[in-house]
């Protein structure tokens, strides 16, 4: 996901979907230490449990054969020619 010069990013639509975000729909970015994650607004106090607890449960799990994030992302989708990666 890009953020556009005017600081906007656009949800995927299952996200948007799966939270019943609507055009209207009030939404936060919540900050925590590891990064921030974006919830419908009165759904914060569940959101960092329920991922807290699933980032433990899969803990461990993800093997990527030695590969950086960078390496690993360009595996999976394929290198991006827009990036300018000197």
């Amino acid at each position: 996901m890009r953020v556009t010069e005017k600081g906007q990013v656009t949800i995927p639509k299952d996200i948007r979907d799966r939270l019943g975000i609507k055009p209207g729909s009030d939404v936060d970015f919540v900050v925590a230490d590891a990064g921030i994650m974006l919830v419908k607004n009165g759904d914060t106090s569940d959101a960092f449990k329920n991922f807290d607890a699933w980032a433990r449960s899969v803990e461990g799990t993800f093997d990527t054969n030695g590969m950086t994030s960078d390496e690993y992302v360009d595996w999976l989708r394929g290198p991006r020619d827009d990036l300018d990666r000197h």
